[in-house]
């Protein structure tokens, strides 16, 4: 009887020793007598004991490596690269992966360094700066080639960040000033430039309104003269009395501006007002006269 309960916790032990679970998203290599059998993915799987092992437990899942290296650019400026891939074992080439490969994430590295080599001094900072997308592109098929061959899938690669010295950073931040500074001159020359012909079309367009009023007070002043000349006509006045009296409110009128002007300190009337108008008046009318014979002498 013991004997029998002996066998039987052998017979227990030896088939509980032949089974496994393999976790979701891992992948088991099985060796038979120390060389590859079959690989076995998630899942309840048997083995047979001793015979069968588990000769590793690989992830399937996404890894993540980072490289960071300094290189320099075509115009020679030292910059600092920091790149991140994943990766990931490939399912269909699992034994690939774990037979051919001692240090998957080190030749991972030194293939992402050797391309980022390649690549950044292909550019001038700005165009490593602006293409950066590009590169990453360029270093994920390159790196992505390589490692498919040792069963390895390349998913996504990306430039992280382009770091030159503190003294370009420097330089750059003042071409830029400078730059910025110079547009901003020429928007406030071209502001003023605006400003200038702006004011002068304003004051153009002053003076055309102001000579217009001008000449608009000037016309009805005479329309007014012209009325009032005919309004002493019609009443029986002669020609010479209806200038006399035309003159004499103008004289008048001419008197009271000076008098009420902001601008007036000292006003200078002749010593005998009205009296003097005969005068004044007898003065514009031999200047009348004089013009009038100098026109004609100088028509004939």
């Amino acid at each position: 009887m013991p004997v029998l309960i002996a066998i039987l916790v052998v017979l227990v032990v030896v088939v509980a020793a032949g089974m496994y679970i393999v976790p979701q998203q891992q992948a088991y290599i099985i060796e038979r007598f120390g060389k590859f059998h079959k690989v076995q993915y998630a899942g309840f799987h048997v083995k047979i004991p001793v015979v069968d092992r588990i000769a590793t437990k690989t992830n399937m899942r996404v890894s993540q490596l980072n490289v960071q290296l300094e290189t320099k650019t075509l115009d020679n400026v030292f910059v600092t690269v920091v790149a991140s891939t994943q990766f990931r074992v490939n399912p269909e080439n699992v034994a690939t992966a774990f037979y051919e490969l001692r240090d998957p994430a080190g030749q991972l590295r030194s293939y992402m360094e050797d391309a980022l080599r390649s690549a950044i001094p292909g550019l001038n900072l700005d165009d490593a700066f602006a293409r950066k997308d590009d590169v990453a592109a360029d270093v994920q098929r390159t790196v992505g080639n390589e490692m498919s061959r040792f069963g390895f899938t390349v998913v996504k690669t990306l430039i992280t960040s382009i770091d030159p010295s503190q003294q370009v950073k420097n330089a750059m931040d003042s071409i830029n000033a400078a730059q910025r500074e110079k547009e901003a001159t020429r928007q406030r020359a071209e502001a003023q430039r605006i400003q200038i012909e702006t004011q002068a079309a304003a004051d153009a367009e002053k003076n055309r309104l102001q000579g217009e009023g001008q000449a608009n007070y000037r016309r009805e002043i005479a329309n007014g003269i012209v009325d009032q000349i005919k309004s002493l006509q019609a009443v029986g006045m002669s020609i010479s009395d209806v200038n006399n009296v035309v003159l004499f409110n103008q004289y008048l009128d001419v008197i009271r501006s000076l008098s009420e002007s902001p601008n007036a300190k000292t006003v200078v009337l002749p010593s005998s007002t009205p009296g003097g108008y005969q005068d004044f008046y007898n003065q514009i009318t031999q200047a009348l006269l004089t013009g009038n014979d100098a026109a004609k002498h100088s028509q004939d």
